[in-house]
């Protein structure tokens, strides 16, 4: 590349890009780069963890809610024998809840289940002596164990033996798989999350580096530090794009020789395409927000140590922010999920949980504008200290002649 001439002078955008372009080829052709790679096989851990995390929602905010439709002394037989086994197993047992009988009498289980549009997972008929539960495959088996348990404490006198359950397995609607969406969903947060932590790190480290070697004070002279501060930043998320790129062929390659498939998994409600498009513009906005911070923090350190006494508390509050979007999938119309949405750090996490709970686009286009905003602001705040931070080690610049040269010299080029 040839550096412009004296007259010729570089706009932020344009030295941004220059800048961008040299930390892209450095970090992505890298040895060190190379053994990051393999990073994510020591993060199955944190993944184990959250996945106990989100079962643990599941059992508690997310449990099923199972409608009871009976007569009303069985219904109300039934509903008071859960509320007292659940005093002593509580969050084990299904939600139960009276439903209205249909207008239209005789109607089929199955058509007053979809008829709750999601506000049950499945539905109990017939007798306490022999119930019936319909609903979807798979879950109308877990559920086997706690109704005749139920079904047991609501006949007076209660027996020895459980009575039996009749299942009735029924094909639900994509739409109204709560537990199956929700299970997408939390699966999309701990990999967004996991890919977010561990990729924006490495702006720190690249940074500590360049101000060890006296490199960043050539690029200070040579370009305006807000150009600094962006390409560094789109870089990263470039070289972020790529290490995401090779995971997703090496994790889909073993999905397809082991047999299995996206189809194996619960579909979201948007639909798989546009869940993994929401996936990779909310993991663009998420680490722009938390690259942003870390680029900050590292203008403000000049070691590896005060790297990370300065991160840390910031890694914490990451950890907090997910485990509260995680919380708000359970209940997702409440104020914790509306405040999970605001937030800026949080909206991606729990935004793209709602991308596999609820259809519709309206809504994500509202939280990526509201995103955009807070990255914008963000990385004007955070260009703005780094520039301050900065310039107190090095020349300022954005000037011609020597420091052009100084740019042309740190590319190898002339």
């Amino acid at each position: 590349m040839t550096p412009p001439s004296s007259q010729g002078r570089l706009s932020t955008l344009q030295a941004a890009l220059v800048v961008a372009r040299r930390d892209f080829h450095a970090v992505l052709f890298s040895r060190s780069f190379l053994a990051f790679l393999i990073g994510p096989l020591f993060m199955l851990a944190v993944s184990a963890l959250a996945s106990s995390v989100g079962q643990q929602v599941e059992q508690t905010a997310g449990r099923p809610r199972l409608g009871v439709l009976m007569a009303p002394a069985d219904t109300a037989a039934m509903t008071g024998a859960a509320r007292r086994i659940d005093r002593d197993l509580a969050g084990m047992l299904p939600d139960l809840v009276p439903v209205a009988p249909p207008a239209r009498d005789p109607a089929s289980p199955q058509t007053v289940l979809v008829a709750q549009h999601g506000a049950i997972d499945a539905l109990l008929t017939g007798t306490p002596e022999r119930p019936v539960l319909t609903g979807a495959s798979g879950l109308v088996e877990s559920l086997e164990g706690p109704v005749r348990l139920i079904a047991g404490a609501a006949r007076e006198p209660s027996p020895r033996a459980l009575p039996p359950v009749t299942l009735a397995p029924v094909t639900v609607p994509a739409g109204l798989d709560k537990v199956g969406r929700m299970r997408t969903a939390q699966l999309g947060q701990t990999v967004l999350f996991l890919l977010t932590m561990l990729l924006a790190g490495m702006v720190l480290s690249n940074l500590v580096e360049e101000k060890a070697n006296k490199i960043i004070e050539i690029l200070a002279a040579a370009v305006p530090m807000d150009a600094v501060f962006l390409g560094k930043l789109f870089a990263m998320l470039a070289v972020s794009f790529v290490g995401i790129a090779v995971w997703g062929i090496a994790a889909g390659s073993v999905l397809v020789i082991g047999g299995h498939s996206l189809a194996d998994l619960p579909a979201p409600a948007v639909g798989w395409p546009l869940f993994l498009l929401l996936g990779v513009v909310y993991f663009a906005m998420a680490y722009l927000l938390l690259g942003a911070v870390f680029l900050t923090i590292g203008s403000m350190a000049s070691t590896v140590r005060e790297v990370q006494t300065l991160s840390m508390p910031v890694t914490m509050l990451q950890l907090l922010v997910f485990f509260f979007a995680t919380y708000a999938v359970g209940a997702p119309h409440s104020w914790s999920a509306r405040a999970a949405e605001v937030l800026p750090f949080s909206s991606p996490f729990t935004m793209l949980a709602r991308a596999a709970m609820e259809p519709g686009l309206t809504p994500h286009l509202l939280a990526l504008g509201w995103q955009g905003l807070w990255v914008a602001l963000f990385v004007r705040f955070g260009a703005q200290l780094f520039r301050r931070r900065v310039m107190k080690s090095g020349p300022a610049g954005g000037g011609n002649g020597k420091p052009r040269a100084g740019l042309a010299r740190l590319f190898g080029r002339t």
